[in-house]
């Protein structure tokens, strides 16, 4: 007798792989956040030839599917996960993360073929002609529905961002993880994770100058993301002080050795 309900199991790992996963999905979540504010803050002419467009479409989707690709596999079952993808549970964290990436990528589809109309155009006429109704659709797209799009895309990136928190912090067995702080340090931890995918893009892959409007825009963001993920930080542990034995024994091992190396180099070497 099968007695398997999706989404729920005991044998579900939590190892590196699904950290890897999550550091993924945060690259592809801060990314897609910095395009979108961009491109409302700056003026951008063309914006298939903007870097940090450029970058965000490269970022969005490529780190999002290698990160799916990960925890296909990870889950054992690579080829019944597509069940996953069409018989979702109300109740469970992992199954309402399966519906907000499905929605997070139809909805970022969209918007790289309003950002890369030109592109694509040029590619239906050349090669896929029988594709040619698609082209209306996206100009239609362009013109009447780019800012609730953007909203509706902006909104999921961080919505995105933040879900790998909650289903982190819905394991109550791990004290350390069970912590409502969770979300909004993931998010946080996430976007700069994406700005700085962005910039190291920006700097090798399109050669820009460290004087461009791109990078001074990106140095907008660095001091106060820096701040916020310090003060979510001390929050989080001060969380785990006062929360009793197992939560402050979690705190003493996550505050010594490796951990506590990596995090003080990573933030002594972003402040030099």
């Amino acid at each position: 007798m099968n007695n398997y309900i999706p989404f729920h199991t005991p044998n579900l790992v939590w190892d590196s792989t699904i950290a890897v996963y999550l550091f993924l999905l945060g690259i592809s979540s801060g990314a897609v956040q910095l395009a979108i504010a961009f491109r409302n803050s700056v003026k951008v002419e063309k914006p298939s030839e903007n870097w940090i467009i450029r970058s965000a479409a490269i970022l969005g989707t490529i780190p999002t599917i290698l990160g799916l690709t990960l925890l296909v596999f990870h889950l054992t079952k690579p080829w019944t996960f597509w069940k996953l993808m069409f018989n979702y549970n109300g109740t469970s964290v992992m199954s309402m993360g399966v519906m907000m990436f499905q929605a997070y990528m139809a909805v970022l589809v969209v918007w790289i073929a309003i950002m890369f109309k030109d592109w694509i155009a040029v590619l239906v006429n050349r090669y896929f002609p029988v594709f040619k109704f698609v082209l209306p659709w996206i100009d239609f797209a362009e013109r009447k529905l780019l800012k609730p799009i953007e909203f509706v895309l902006f909104t999921l990136a961080a919505v995105l961002g933040a879900y790998t928190g909650f289903l982190l912090s819905a394991l109550i067995s791990y004290p350390m993880l069970n912590n409502p702080v969770l979300p909004a340090l993931f998010l946080a931890s996430g976007t700069s994770s994406g700005i700085a995918a962005t910039f190291l893009m920006i700097l090798i892959a399109g050669k820009l100058s460290g004087e461009s409007r791109e990078i001074h825009f990106i140095h907008k963001f660095e001091v106060p993301i820096m701040v916020t993920e310090l003060g979510l930080l001390v929050a989080f542990f001060v969380g785990l002080h006062f929360g009793g034995a197992d939560k402050q024994l979690a705190l003493h091992n996550a505050m010594t050795g490796f951990w506590e190396c990596c995090s003080g180099l990573g933030y002594s070497l972003s402040v030099s």
